[in-house]
């Protein structure tokens, strides 16, 4: 049931995306034949079919959420995106700005001027308006804060002041308090009195005088519960809770692990400052998976789909230049056995393939430490057991794979001794491939470096490298 709504939201955003693209094709071909024709009034003629046009695309984007708006903006070249982004309404411009990513965020916001800026953020809740000012520039922040009243001008600079991977980044203040000493036929007619309640509440914070957290009441419990039993006798006093150092991740898996819906964030004395939803959490995940996608393939930051050539260039130069360096590296491997690959032709159609395996086997082991560290799964405790477990892994591949690629060999060239080469070089590059997929992550969590970055291009430098001098090396010692 759950696939199935997924496909139908892909579906209609599709469809929504068509559309659009089809209303802008429509736009220019019509345009361009009334330009063509020509006529005593054709400035007013174009003028009018403008209009029109404009006015049909207005009509559509008003009857799609903020989010579908967003996915087509993503979707469009920049020109058609500066187009489309002008016919939408201005006082959706900061709900569509919170949900595009954070490339074409910056595009949007290099067209729009001051006014309509400041106007887009105030339209904002506190949270949110940190969400997006990393990308407003510095006179616009300055501006807003003389614009928003004490509380929020506290709660923003509060939360501009974390690092951006902390749970302090990620809350907001939208909460509801309450005492412990009230009945729960009070705290029902209080909800009833503030008429609206915040986004992913499921419980109240109930604090003290000093508002020190000291319990929550789910709100089932609320309704479920004797109205005349009070706050203090019903609610529960164990619970999860954040303090705005923690790491954004670490959060996450909580939410994950205790079904979490929201969560109160305190400080070091256990005062309420503000709460972590699920939402908010999952767009952290979402972001976050994808700057992970980004540097397994050796993107240094987020990239428009439609930027500029100079930009994506740039964005892909520095792995781009240590993998050149690395191949350099392989390549005078090789040509310490220049002379051994000219007695033997069939070690150069061979020794890629012990290359490849290597590199796929290690792929494989660092994709299972990469998710292990970032579940926190990896300790110092099972780290031994998990290198041992590897090589065992790695081992019976080897013994299995080599012996399928030696007796290969040993009938496409009829060498028997080439074929023993071969089996026991690729059982030794896969040995190679698991301990580099092993320690190349777990060292570069241990320097403070994300281990999804770059991890592939030295695995791939490792496994190459080692997997030509292995089997070129035994070739010249066993066959030459």
């Amino acid at each position: 049931m759950t696939d199935t709504l997924e496909n139908q939201s892909q579906d209609n955003l599709e469809a929504h995306l068509a559309q659009v693209q089809s209303l802008l094709a429509k736009m220019r071909l019509v345009e361009d034949l009334v330009h063509k024709q020509g006529g005593p009034r054709q400035d007013l003629v174009e003028n009018l079919v403008h209009k029109q046009n404009l006015a049909e695309l207005r009509r559509k984007l008003e009857t799609l959420h903020p989010a579908d708006i967003a996915y087509i903006l993503e979707a469009l070249p920049l020109d058609e995106r500066k187009l489309v982004w002008d016919q939408v309404k201005a006082e959706r411009d900061g709900e569509i700005l919170l949900e595009v990513s954070d490339s074409v965020r910056e595009s949007l916001i290099r067209t729009m001027d001051k006014a309509e800026l400041l106007a887009a953020a105030e339209s904002l809740d506190t949270d949110e308006i940190a969400d997006i000012a990393p990308d407003l520039p510095k006179d616009v922040i300055q501006e807003l804060l003389t614009t928003l009243d004490a509380q929020k001008r506290a709660h923003l600079q509060s939360a501009l002041a974390y690092p951006e991977d902390t749970v302090g980044a990620l809350m907001d203040f939208e909460m509801v308090t309450i005492r412990a000493d009230v009945t729960l036929e009070v705290a029902l007619r209080y909800l009833r009195r503030l008429g609206e309640l915040p986004d992913q509440l499921d419980k109240l914070f109930v604090v003290d005088r000093d508002d020190r957290i000291i319990g929550v009441l789910p709100l089932k419990r609320l309704l479920t519960s004797d109205p005349e039993a009070s706050v203090a006798a019903v609610m529960v006093e164990d619970f999860v809770k954040f303090h705005p150092e923690d790491e954004a991740h670490e959060a996450a898996q909580a939410f994950e692990r205790y079904d979490l819906v929201m969560a109160p964030v305190v400080d070091a004395q256990g005062r309420l400052l503000g709460r972590l939803t699920v939402d908010a959490v999952l767009d952290y995940v979402r972001e976050s998976a994808d700057a992970d996608m980004l540097s397994m393939a050796g993107l240094t930051e987020e990239e428009d789909l439609f930027s500029s050539v100079w930009r994506s260039a740039k964005n892909r130069w520095m792995w781009l230049s240590i993998n050149l360096a690395t191949a350099f590296i392989a390549s005078r491997v090789i040509g310490l056995f220049e002379g051994s690959i000219e007695k033997l032709a069939a070690l150069a159609a061979l020794m890629p393939i012990i290359a490849g395996i290597g590199g796929n086997t290690g792929n494989q082991t660092i994709a299972l430490i990469v998710r292990g560290l970032a579940l926190g799964q990896i300790t110092h405790a099972n780290a031994r057991r998990l290198v041992v477990k590897e090589l065992g892994v790695a081992t019976l591949n080897g013994l299995v794979w080599g012996s399928v690629v030696g007796v290969f060999a040993w009938l496409l060239y009829d060498n028997v001794a080439l074929g023993g080469v071969m089996a026991l070089a690729m059982l030794l590059n896969l040995l190679v491939a698991a301990l580099a997929g092993i320690f190349i992550p777990m060292t570069l969590e241990k320097m403070k470096r994300d281990p999804a970055i770059g991890s592939s291009v030295l695995l791939t430098f490792t496994t190459d490298s080692m997997g030509f001098f292995i089997f070129l090396g035994l070739a010249t010692l066993l066959l030459l």
